[in-house]
């Protein structure tokens, strides 16, 4: 790889030898090489780049994840193309920043430039980060038909399903499904995969079936869905089922689809199964070893959870924020709990311990943050957050509804509240939390019969969902939540989820 730059640096202006070196730096995930190839372009080809070297240094940098130098060589073209463009949206989308994306987008419009094929699945990735009520999605979609992608081109179509699915709209989902008239396995894969994350196994298993009666073959992401629909809807049984057609199939070899039945088995109570299926694994990675700590951890298994953390370390894997937080501190939380009248501040310090590990191996949890959408302004909370306008109110609400709670038979779960606190505070500690903040704004100003939609970015804590469960019933409101995992909908009391996620 090393080799194509080095060329470049010595050869004349070969701007076939220039692209190599920036796909050199692309390979190696080197800024350093990339920006020394495009220096050396500048030399060379200056005052001017071609359209074709501009193409490759908005590649370049946008898959480099350096959104700066991406709009800079982005508009730095005279000329630009779709290709261009195309490459900005791209970069911009798989690394999670919509906005530039959405706007690059628009701008190639404006100049007069038609989306493609690979334009249109990248916009709408972008565009299933926008807000629930959001028009951006069916505007890039009016547009795909009147380009001629839809329903015709099955990558364009399964672009917009997932982007559908992902902003809650089901509807349009189905309706664009209905449409399709070439429905390959990546349609029913979307379908499959967003339902099961939405809280709806059973449209799962039906879109499976629907699959196989088509005459469709499923692949391994066809079996980890079905798997996890399985999990969700406790289907004890039919995964076992389809756990033979997958050894017949040859999927076991999959290491995606053993991690699936290793979390089936052990969302189904059947931890020794698990490890069954854990034990006979040739190959494992990091969620291998998260599946397996978290089926432990959730069906009481403590001790048993910490040794596979241990085994992980012991194996060479570096442990996730997932991995040490459903090993460790849930076995510390738990003594904690077990023995608080007798103040244990050796485990609070193990805690904070843990929390230092995590630091060094390189484990940065994200802050948590929340966010509800009102009258086209995005209203985001942290957890303790005071600078919101709506700050007194929201409190008063949240006082308010957390008498009748408890009255209604809830109480604050503690153990998430990772601090040496007294339990009174540890209890105001965990009614703070960004999701409850993001319910009572949501409260406040959505009006009746409206679904409450709060965002996510980290998975919503247990006591979080049961309060929410409780919410639900007393106020007589549905409130819908997306974390980083998948759908939560709340109502009358009930979780969409069956409080496994």
């Amino acid at each position: 790889m090393r080799r194509a730059a080095a060329a470049a640096a010595v050869a004349p202006a070969d701007p076939q030898l220039l692209a190599a070196a920036f796909e050199s730096a692309i390979a190696s995930r080197s800024p350093r090489l990339g920006r020394a190839a495009h220096a050396r372009a500048l030399r060379l080809i200056a005052p001017a780049l071609s359209p074709f070297i501009c193409a490759h240094l908005v590649n370049l940098y946008s898959k480099l994840d350096l959104p700066a130098a991406a709009a800079a060589a982005l508009a730095s073209d005279p000329h630009p193309t779709v290709v261009s463009y195309t490459a900005f949206i791209s970069g911009a989308a798989q690394h999670g920043r919509p906005l530039p994306a959405l706007s690059a987008f628009a701008g190639m419009l404006r100049l007069g430039l038609r989306p493609n094929d690979f334009t249109f699945p990248s916009a709408f990735k972008a565009a299933a980060s926008a807000p629930p009520r959001s028009t951006i999605g069916p505007q890039i979609h009016s547009l795909a038909i009147r380009f001629g992608y839809l329903p015709v081109d099955p990558f364009v179509s399964c672009a917009a399903l997932d982007m559908y699915f992902k902003t809650g709209r089901l509807k349009l989902a189905r309706h664009l499904f209905g449409e399709m008239p070439n429905r390959n396995v990546v349609a029913w894969n979307a379908v499959m995969t967003n339902a099961v994350l939405d809280g709806r196994p059973l449209e799962t298993i039906e879109a499976y079936f629907g699959l196989r009666e088509a005459g469709g073959l499923p692949n391994v992401v066809s079996a980890c869905a079905f798997f996890n629909a399985c999990a969700g809807a406790m289907y004890l049984s039919l995964g076992e089922q389809f756990h033979g057609f997958v050894v017949k199939c040859g999927f076991e070899m999959d290491v995606s689809v053993l991690n699936s039945m290793v979390d089936f088995y052990g969302k189904c109570r059947c931890a020794g199964k698990a490890r069954a299926v854990f034990d006979g694994m040739g190959v494992r990675n990091s969620v291998s070893w998260c599946s397996m700590v978290a089926a432990y951890a959730q069906n009481g298994a403590e001790e048993e959870a910490f040794a596979a953390y241990l085994g992980a370390r012991r194996s060479g894997e570096e442990p996730t924020d997932f991995m040490v937080s459903s090993s460790r501190l849930s076995q510390v939380q738990t003594q904690i709990h077990t023995h608080k009248q007798t103040k244990s501040h050796s485990r609070w310090a193990e805690a904070t311990d843990i929390r230092k590990e995590m630091k060094n191996v390189g484990i940065k949890k994200d802050p948590g943050c929340s966010w509800v959408t009102w009258k086209n302004v995005v209203h985001v909370f942290r957890a303790k957050d005071t600078k919101h306008e709506m700050y007194n109110e929201i409190q008063a609400l949240l006082s308010k509804l957390r008498k009748q709670m408890q009255a209604a038979g809830y109480m604050p779960d503690t153990q998430y509240s990772l601090y040496d606190l007294e339990e009174e505070e540890k209890e105001s500690e965990v009614f703070q939390h960004s999701e409850k903040l993001a319910l009572a704004f949501g409260l406040i100003c959505i009006p009746p019969g409206v679904p409450i939609r709060i965002m996510k970015n980290l998975r919503i804590c247990v006591d979080c969902h049961r309060a929410f469960k409780f919410i639900s019933g007393i106020v007589g409101r549905e409130i819908i939540v997306r974390d980083n995992n998948r759908f939560h909908h709340f109502k009358q009391y009930q979780c969409s989820c069956g409080d496994y996620w």
